[in-house]
Order: C-alpha cells, then sequence, then structure tokens
C-alpha cells in the first residue's frame, strides 16, 4: 500500500482524491507543522484517512507511552495504528499492546531490531531508507536484510524518508510491501515526460468516441 506522509489536513484532502493512497502516517515533527492541535489535527485526518492512520508515540516510560497509546486510540479508533520506536522500552510496548491496537516499530536501523519487532507482536517494521544511507551508507541495504529477517514472520515492511519516484520504486524492489511519502513525491511518481508524449501523439493522430 501507498501512504500519505503527512499531517496537513489539505494534503490529506488532496490525497484522499486520488483514489489510490491508502492512508495516512504522521510523526511528531508532521504533527508539529499542523495549524491544529495534534488532538484536533488526528481527529479530522481519522475521518479523511480512507484506512489506517498512523500516531508515533512521544513518551519514554513504558507506563506513559502505554497510557498515550490508549489516548490515541480514542482519537483515532479503529484506524490507528501506532508507531513505536525501537528502543529497548519501545519493544516491551509493543509486547503490551500489539494484540489490541496495531503496531508498527519505527525508526528501526538493524535486521536485529526487525527480528525483536516480529518476537513483540509488531503489524509493520518501519525503515527510513533516505536517512539510513546518510547514516549508514545504504538505506536499501537495510530493507534488504529487514526482508530475510522477517521472511515467513508476517510482518510488512514500510518503507519511509523517500525523497524520490525512483527511491519508492528502489524499496519496494528491495523488499518493502508499502510506502509512505509526502504529497510532492505522490505526484511526481504518478509523472514521466514520455508518457505525456505518448499520450499527445494518440490525440494528434488517433480518434475515439469523443472524437
Amino acid at each position: 500500500m501507498i501512504y500519505l506522509d503527512s499531517a496537513i489536513i489539505k494534503e490529506a484532502q488532496i490525497a484522499e482524491k486520488l483514489g489510490w493512497v491508502k492512508g495516512i502516517t504522521t510523526n511528531p515533527t508532521l504533527l508539529a507543522k499542523s495549524d491544529l492541535s495534534p488532538q484536533e489535527t488526528l481527529k479530522q485526518l481519522a475521518v479523511i484517512s480512507p484506512g489506517e492512520l498512523y500516531y508515533q508515540l512521544t513518551a519514554t516510560d513504558f507506563d506513559s507511552m502505554v497510557a498515550e497509546a490508549w489516548q490515541a486510540f480514542q482519537i483515532i479508533g479503529s484506524k490507528t495504528v501506532l508507531k513505536v520506536p525501537a528502543t529497548p522500552t519501545g519493544f516491551q510496548v509493543v509486547a503490551c499492546l500489539s494484540s489490541d491496537i496495531p503496531c508498527s516499530v519505527t525508526a528501526i536501523y538493524s535486521a536485529a531490531q526487525a527480528a525483536i519487532a516480529a518476537e513483540a507482536g509488531a503489524k509493520y517494521a518501519i525503515a527510513y531508507v533516505n536517512r539510513a544511507t546518510r547514516l549508514l551508507g545504504d538505506g536499501l541495504k537495510l530493507v534488504r536484510e529487514m526482508s530475510a529477517v522477517l521472511e515467513g514472520s508476517g510482518v510488512e515492511i514500510l518503507a519511509a524518508s523517500l525523497k524520490s519516484p525512483e527511491e519508492a520504486a528502489n524499496a519496494i524492489m528491495a523488499g518493502s510491501h508499502h510506502l509512505t511519502l509526502p504529497l510532492n513525491i505522490l505526484e511526481a511518481m504518478t509523472y514521466h515526460e514520455l508518457s505525456n508524449q505518448t499520450v499527445e501523439e494518440f490525440n494528434q493522430n488517433g480518434r475515439g468516441i469523443l472524437s
């Protein structure tokens, strides 16, 4: 599936009208860009989103993270997917909550962390592809290693931090099941100059029922 990575209401409305965007992912940085409070932003996004809406926990201790998770679920409802950071405490939270609320483990930078995400009951494992390339040298290699470790587990890889249509396609070829992208990259993925040229040629030289 392909998701919009944004917390801007207008962008969510545009993405929903495209018809092929399946849900919305957010994070604390994206929520901070909204003109509305995080609570109101999530309420409106939950109405707009055609599918899952991801919320990332910001608390850092176990009890607070669990409490925040249930608050998010009360706001978003059945579309909720929690984004839980890949930390020792985060994995404990996933193990605690995954049977009640779908969980993704975010900010994974090793195949070992992906393996623990699976054991903890995560539905998704999130790789920051471009960021991993900058920090580790090869974000696509990380996706390939995660794919090998997670094979047969039922845990699906969501590729984030994608900066171009080419990087997005490469992430899928490396083993990612899903993508989340900002609106400008989503729109760029639909365009190729040769496609437009081909359509123009058909329109100039051919006829249809509206001709």
